[in-house]
C-alpha cells in the first residue's frame, strides 16, 4: 500500500484538478459574477495579476525592515504585476520608489506561482522573507498543511499571509467556488501555530480576512490578524 501522506510529490486528486484549472484560466482568462447578476470577463493579461498585493506593501515593508531582511519570495504571485516599475508615492505625493525592490530596499525578490509557466519552478534556496497574498484559501483543505509547511521550509526570518475567509465571486472553469477552501479565522490560525511550532524561529503575521458582524447589523469582510512576533 502506497505512502498516503500528502506532501509536493504527492498531492492530492484535486489539488492536480485544481492547478490545472489555474494553468487555463491563466491563459484563457475567466468570467467574474457581480452583484447585480451579470458577468464580466477578466482578460488573460489580467487574471490573478497579483492585484491583491499592493494594499499589504506598507506592512510587508514594516515586516521586512523589523526582520532585517534582504531576499523575498511571493508565493503565489501571481502574474506579478506589481513588480515592474512602480510609482510609490508618500502620503505627501512624493516619489519614493520606482519598484518594490527599491520600497522594501531588499536586494532580491522570487516569483513562485504553479499555475504560471514563466514562475512554475519552486525556488531552490531558501530567502528572509516569504510573503502569500490570497493565495491558501485557493487549495484543497487537505493539502493546506503541506503549502504552509513548505512555505515555513523556504523562509529563515519570516511569513506574511493573508488568506480570505469567505466565497470568491469567481468561479473556475469546472464551475466551483474559487476558494476552494472556506474556514474561519481561528482553523488557519491553528493551521500556522501547529506547523509554526517545528519552525520556532520564523516569525509570521497572518491576517484573515472573513465576516464579521457589525453592531448595526451589517455583516463586512474585516480582517483578523495573529502575530508571533518578538515585540508583539
Amino acid at each position: 500500500m502506497g505512502n498516503m501522506l500528502l506532501s509536493r510529490h504527492n498531492p492530492s486528486p484535486r489539488y492536480t484538478e485544481l492547478l490545472q484549472n489555474y494553468r487555463e484560466m491563466h491563459a484563457n482568462g475567466y468570467e467574474q459574477a457581480l452583484g447585480n447578476g451579470t458577468t464580466r470577463k477578466i482578460a488573460p493579461e489580467r487574471a490573478f495579476s497579483g492585484d491583491q498585493l499592493p494594499k499589504h506593501i506598507p506592512l510587508i515593508k514594516e515586516l521586512i525592515e523589523k526582520s532585517g531582511s534582504t531576499s523575498i519570495i511571493d508565493y503565489g504571485a501571481g502574474k506579478g504585476s506589481h513588480y515592474g516599475r512602480v510609482e510609490i508615492k508618500n502620503p505627501e505625493g512624493e516619489l519614493v520608489a520606482t519598484s518594490l525592490a527599491e520600497f522594501w530596499n531588499v536586494e532580491t525578490i522570487t516569483l513562485y506561482d504553479p499555475g504560471i509557466p514563466a514562475f512554475e519552478d519552486l525556488p531552490d534556496e531558501q530567502h528572509h522573507g516569504l510573503i502569500s497574498t490570497d493565495v491558501l484559501e485557493h487549495l484543497p483543505r487537505a493539502d493546506a498543511p503541506w503549502v504552509v509547511e513548505e512555505m515555513f521550509s523556504l523562509a529563515t526570518k519570516f511569513i506574511f499571509a493573508n488568506v480570505a475567509c469567505y466565497p470568491a465571486v469567481t468561479r473556475l472553469p469546472d464551475g466551483t467556488n474559487a476558494h476552494e477552501t472556506v474556514q474561519h479565522p481561528q482553523w488557519w490560525a491553528g493551521l500556522f501555530e501547529a506547523v509554526g511550532a517545528r519552525f520556532p524561529h520564523i516569525n509570521y503575521v497572518l491576517s484573515c480576512v472573513g465576516p464579521e458582524v457589525r453592531a448595526d447589523g451589517r455583516i463586512v469582510n474585516g480582517p483578523t490578524t495573529f502575530r508571533r512576533w518578538p515585540d508583539q
